[in-house]
């Protein structure tokens, strides 16, 4: 399997979730996609892959808003169809994360969150570019970190790798709703990364905006920090840790360390016809 293969399906969503009281709009943890080529993840080959993916942080807040949050996807599967439309790679993926909250001055809260199930439209656009749409659906739970309603989400995603360079953006939005007595609003992420590899290594730069539209309380945020990776060969692992450089509504800024690790589990021929 090629290695930009096994880089762009650690594109992992991990819905950490966020009801409002625990500090952020978004159903999708705001830079989870940092680091991912996910506008090319259309170069898979057909296949069935796994990515595992961890991150923890802590925000120096004022009592009653989020002191931790940590977030496991212990299986984020992706399967690469055959298949294509007009030019594009068709891909479905699942996954349902992990979720761990501690409220300062507050209950510690701990559960699985909302089950994701999304499909994918990617193509090469040329010249190093690639990009595509998404589209997914967020399953009601009814743990203490889930929601109990369904959303749907939708990415617009961009990549250029050429030169071994890795400049991808993604555009995220989500749609909230009533359950429980809380009021979720829309939102919206902006991940943005900026890397190179040299050899088996890469470094570089990732970035990530968040905030709640349609009538929220205002939140939003804005961090960065730096990416170090290794291309194990059979697996991928990017390291990254991202710090709030501007919050509104928070009352306290996000330090927060995140892992992604990718592999396949199976690939057909075509991938083996490419090595």
């Amino acid at each position: 399997m090629t290695n930009k293969a096994i880089a762009c399906v650690a594109f992992a969503f991990a819905s950490a979730t966020s009801a409002v009281h625990a500090g952020t709009p978004s159903e999708l943890q705001p830079g989870l996609t940092t680091g991912i080529a996910l506008g090319a993840a259309g170069q898979l080959p057909p296949g069935v892959y796994d990515v595992v993916i961890g991150n923890y942080g802590s925000r120096n807040a004022s009592p009653g808003n989020i002191d931790d949050l940590g977030a496991v996807v212990p299986s984020w599967l992706i399967w690469s169809t055959p298949w294509t439309i007009a030019g594009g790679r068709l891909l479905f993926d699942t996954a349902t994360p992990y979720v761990d909250l501690a409220v300062k001055d507050g209950p510690s809260m701990s559960g699985f969150a909302n089950t994701i199930f999304d499909a994918q439209l990617k193509w090469d656009l040329g010249g190093g570019f690639y990009g595509g749409f998404q589209a997914g659906v967020y399953l009601p739970s009814r743990t203490a970190v889930g929601r109990d309603l369904t959303s749907f989400q939708g990415i617009a995603a961009l990549s250029y790798l050429k030169d071994s360079w890795n400049l991808s953006t993604s555009v995220i939005y989500g749609t909230g709703g009533a359950a429980g007595g809380v009021d979720y609003s829309d939102w919206l992420n902006i991940d943005l990364t900026a890397t190179r590899k040299f050899g088996a290594w890469e470094f570089g730069a990732v970035a990530f905006y968040s905030t709640d539209i349609g009538g929220g309380d205002g939140l939003s945020q804005f961090a960065l920090g730096p990416l170090v990776g290794y291309d194990f060969g059979s697996a991928v692992v990017q390291l990254k840790l991202t710090r709030d450089v501007y919050e509104r509504g928070y009352e306290g800024h996000d330090t927060r360390a995140a892992v992604n690790i990718s592999f396949p589990i199976w690939v057909g021929d075509q991938c083996c016809e490419k090595r």
